[in-house]
């Protein structure tokens, strides 16, 4: 999948701006963002239900929006809001969607009978989709989004309202689905799912301002973050929050996690500025992680703002 220059304009709103995008066939990518940031109209776009204001994209070897219809026949769509019958059984919902995929019937009943033991429904093939919990039903949507078996799957922060236990299984479900070779492009607002994805984009405002793997982005940050043991936390963190350079602090237990702008002598800058108040507390660098990133694409992208416009 390939999309070059992808905007989406609503009136003078810029939802989407100038994004570029290359996904790997068999990968599982994410997309990180704040809400309104546009991940959801950038797979609107690229799953044909979008018209762009600009730019072009290929999917699948097609071009999209102007082949979207032969698109469809060939990927998955799942969104975050439970989606199918909930007055229907399992096995009635997943016969509803494989006609609707036009799938001839012993074919279907063969590719359903798979799927009711790949996602463990044997045992409630005749329940009400309503009566399940929200983890039941998310594999469910989950399995109905494959019926059809696509070569893409779009997932639009589908885990947001199951349980931890609930996202890890969906989870292994969908790198079951990379091995057989279907990508996954994915959006979420969890950061301990993100660490799993081969790659991820990071949109903020429309613009897309981080893309590669957990490792490559993290390391970029290397030298930029500190974690600071002090005596009086939160005094420490009224000090630290609005020193030079300083993207954020967050407290984790008594602990303060600190993001800059810029490497160095992080560590020994914020332990003057410390002593310097009287602050008992023991600085030592740490090692980047995705929220850093996350921080870093988009809070660093105000500070930048702010000085061109200082400027």
């Amino acid at each position: 999948m390939r999309a070059r220059n992808l905007t989406k304009r609503f009136g003078a709103l810029v939802a989407v701006d100038h994004v570029d995008l290359t996904v790997p066939r068999a990968h599982v990518y994410g997309f990180l963002g704040p809400n309104g940031s546009g991940k959801t109209t950038t797979i609107r776009m690229l799953c044909g239900l979008l018209t762009p204001s600009e730019g072009e994209a290929e999917v699948l070897g097609l071009r999209i929006p102007e082949q979207a219809e032969a698109l469809r026949r060939r990927i998955g769509y799942m969104t975050q809001k439970f989606s199918l019958f909930e007055d229907l059984s399992v096995r009635e919902n997943l016969e509803f969607l494989a006609a609707v995929q036009d799938m001839p019937k012993a074919q279907a009943a063969r590719r359903i009978d798979e799927l009711l033991v790949q996602y463990r429904f044997q045992d409630r093939q005749q329940q009400l989709a309503g009566t399940m919990s929200g983890g039941q039903k998310q594999r469910l949507a989950l399995a109905g989004a494959v019926i059809h078996q696509p070569e893409l799957l779009f997932l639009d922060e589908p885990t947001s309202a199951v349980d931890p236990e609930s996202r890890r299984d969906f989870w292994e479900k969908l790198f079951d689905l990379a091995d057989t070779g279907t990508t996954i492009l994915v959006s979420t607002h969890y950061m301990d799912e993100a660490e799993r994805c081969h790659r991820i984009a990071i949109l903020d405002r429309g613009a897309l301002v981080a893309d590669g793997t957990p490792a490559e982005l993290t390391g970029a940050l290397a030298g930029r973050t500190v974690e600071v043991l002090a005596a009086q936390p939160r005094r420490a963190q009224q000090l630290l929050v609005d020193a030079p350079g300083v993207l954020s602090v967050a407290q984790i237990g008594n602990t303060l996690r600190v993001l800059t702008d810029r490497d160095g002598d992080t560590a020994a800058r914020l332990q003057r500025l410390l002593a310097q108040a009287d602050l008992q507390a023991e600085v030592s660098a740490s090692h980047p992680n995705l929220e850093d990133v996350f921080v870093s694409a988009t809070r660093g992208r105000d500070n930048e703002r702010a000085q061109e416009r200082a400027a």
